[in-house]
């Protein structure tokens, strides 16, 4: 998932992809990117805040129902494992996906994450509609149960981010308090303090996850 205001080529223009390229070379994975439609539209303010939240829950059945066939499509395999990954809006979109359809998305990698979005709408705490709180996973989690619990327990989230400019890894350990009391694997990796808020650093972290 690209960042707030990106779009699917983002990470070829940010050279994620020269980084992964030894991993891609080796058949070990491949790599499909979407734009970011929902995170588009909150950067750009368009249209009421209602139809923001609206938007970024449709946003997420797209990926389930359009982009998830299409990938195994691709690969030829009808139930193909598949990881989210994603840095800043796309880490939490990544989080997301993953634990609201674990049936799909087995690991997640969620780099530098920015997972409380309210702050983003413009809007009075009473105005959150249930589209937003369906589709944002620091408060969707907490509720969840039964069999749909049972099988996000058997996925797992790592959340890395750095400690530098423009981070923010505490909601890192928001996200993972509100997986761990449900029981869901998670794991929180601190880079320091000389990795920033950028694609310096998420080069450098994903190939390594």
């Amino acid at each position: 998932f690209p960042t707030a205001g990106g779009d699917a080529e983002e990470i070829e223009r940010w050279h994620m992809i020269t980084a992964l390229r030894p991993l891609i070379d080796a058949g070990r994975i491949k790599v499909y990117a979407c734009d970011s439609v929902a995170g588009m539209a909150l950067v750009k303010q368009e249209g009421n805040p209602r139809y923001r939240m609206w938007l970024q829950n449709q946003f997420h059945h797209y990926v389930r129902q359009e982009v998830v066939p299409a990938i195994r499509a691709d690969t030829q395999t009808p139930d193909i494992e598949i990881w989210a990954a994603g840095a800043s809006f796309g880490a939490f979109h990544a989080v997301a996906v993953t634990c609201r359809f674990p049936d799909v998305f087995t690991r997640c990698a969620a780099l530098s994450g920015t997972y409380d979005l309210r702050r983003f709408f413009g809007c009075g705490p009473g105005e959150f509609t249930d589209d937003f709180w369906v589709s944002s996973p620091l408060h969707f989690v907490p509720t969840l149960g039964g069999y749909h619990l049972d099988v996000l327990r058997q996925r797992f989230v790592l959340l890395a981010s750095g400690e530098g400019r423009a981070e923010a890894i505490e909601e890192s350990w928001w996200m993972a308090n509100a997986l761990g009391k449900k029981g869901v694997p998670n794991r929180v990796d601190n880079w320091g303090r000389e990795w920033p808020h950028d694609w310096e650093s998420w080069r450098n972290m994903l190939p390594r996850y």
